[in-house]
C-alpha cells in the first residue's frame, strides 16, 4: 500500500502532472500519514528487539 501511495504522490506532485482537487490532496495526505505511522510503528518495534551497541558490548 505504501508503494502505491508513494507512486501516486510522486505523480501528483510532478511538474506538469495532473492537478488534484483539495479533497484528493487531503485524502492523499491522510493515507500517507497512515502509511508513515505504520512504518514508524514497525521500525520502533524492530528497534526494541535490537540490543543497543553499548549494552551488547557490556554483556560480552
Amino acid at each position: 500500500m505504501g508503494q502505491e501511495l508513494l507512486a501516486y504522490a510522486r505523480d501528483a506532485t510532478a511538474l506538469g502532472g495532473k492537478a488534484l482537487s483539495a479533497s484528493e490532496y487531503r485524502w492523499l495526505a491522510c493515507r500517507l500519514a497512515e502509511a508513515l505511522t505504520d512504518a514508524l510503528r514497525v521500525a520502533e518495534s524492530r528497534g526494541q528487539r535490537i540490543p543497543d551497541q553499548e549494552e551488547a558490548a557490556e554483556d560480552a
